[in-house]
């Protein structure tokens, strides 16, 4: 299983006086993004969010590009693409010139977002998300697949027969579909694309994570595709005492009441395939720090942390990625976690077989 570094920027309004300076936030997380590369993690996942709602990070692809000129092997993902605010053909050229520049280092992943907030913003209408966002996946798909022009007639986009330039190194270049629901894993899963889950929502409507890869791998496999891999992400400390350990469950308490609000709370006011986020809103209100489990946040002494990724690896998941530092973690605090993730649990996963994969 490889491990990569994941963050999604978190600095919400309703964090009050604890806000960070976002400005110095991308700057300190650009620092992080090049540590990890010397600490030895398989990639850097950075999010797309707007207007500080959540996060502070809005062109994962521009940050992207910077981080490549300052690294030399870690490959660069965004965690992910609000792909409906964006045209699709930009977006396939952004990425198609990330990985020209990373020389074959980029990975895409894109999603449809949660945030009613950001659509209302950028004037799109929020519930037509899923129609938007699989149409613009399948312009990307051809568009860097396609051996010459490609044009588009469709409900949604259409444009003449164009010529993409640049055009990626990589002859497959990975896509992920971010999925919380069935009906995502099942579309991304016919049209031949990876997955990458969110764990919560994976244990909430599949009871495991092991089902849901599972399940992910036989509807890919039903259409023709072997091979293809499921990433999740995992909010992860490594400590030594219990106080340590109830403070980073309070740092993720901290992180749910930023995220509550970017949620659909009223089922009837929400489109229909993200109806389900009303369920998970209830469960978030009405978290403790007794009441986190592992199917989100993985915290403890080295020995636990090794155990908890040691079962993930054995679902079957190709890539784990780590969230360090959501609920405000000071950015020398997040440096100390990754440097003690490395060192105490890292040696357990043969990152340099992974790699080779």
């Amino acid at each position: 299983m490889k491990i990569g570094y994941f963050t999604l920027t978190d600095n919400p309004i309703e964090y009050g006086d604890t806000r960070k300076n976002p400005n110095q936030m991308i700057l300190d997380l650009e620092e992080q993004c090049i540590y990890a590369e010397e600490l030895g993690f398989n990639s850097v996942w950075v999010p797309e969010h707007h207007f500080s709602a959540l996060g502070v990070l809005p062109s994962p692809a521009m940050f992207l590009t910077s981080v490549a000129a300052k690294t030399k092997k870690i490959k660069l993902a965004p965690a992910t693409v609000l792909l409906p605010a964006t045209h699709p053909i930009r977006l396939a050229e952004e990425y198609a010139l990330l990985d020209l520049l990373s020389n074959g280092r980029a990975i895409f992943s894109a999603g449809r977002g949660y945030d009613k907030r950001e659509y209302d913003v950028f004037g799109i209408d929020f519930n037509k998300s899923r129609e938007l966002f699989f149409e613009g996946l399948d312009i990307i798909q051809k568009a860097w697949r396609s051996k010459g022009p490609i044009s588009h007639e469709g409900e949604n986009f259409s444009f003449p027969e164009i010529q993409l330039t640049p055009t990626p190194v990589q002859e497959n270049l990975p896509i992920y579909v971010a999925a919380f629901s069935e009906p995502s894993i099942r579309k991304a899963a016919e049209m031949g694309e990876h997955v990458i889950f969110a764990p919560f929502a994976a244990n909430m409507v599949f009871g495991t994570m092991e089902n849901a890869i599972q399940t992910f791998n036989r509807i890919s496999a039903e259409n023709g595709f072997t091979d293809r891999k499921a990433s999740c992400s995992y909010f992860i400390n490594v400590v030594e005492t219990k106080e340590e350990e109830e403070e980073t469950k309070r740092r993720m308490l901290k992180y749910f009441t930023g995220l509550v609000p970017a949620f659909p709370e009223d089922p009837s006011k929400a489109p229909p395939n993200i109806r389900y986020f009303a369920e998970i809103v209830d469960q978030l209100k009405n978290m403790t720090t007794d009441s986190l489990s592992d199917k989100s946040i993985i915290v403890g002494d080295a020995e636990y942390v090794t155990q908890k990724l040691k079962e993930i690896e054995a679902t079957g998941l190709d890539e784990v990625i780590l969230y360090f530092d959501f609920g405000g973690l000071s950015h020398q605090d997040t440096m100390k976690a990754m440097e003690r993730f490395t060192k105490q649990v890292m040696p357990h996963f043969n990152q340099e077989e992974a790699l080779v994969l």
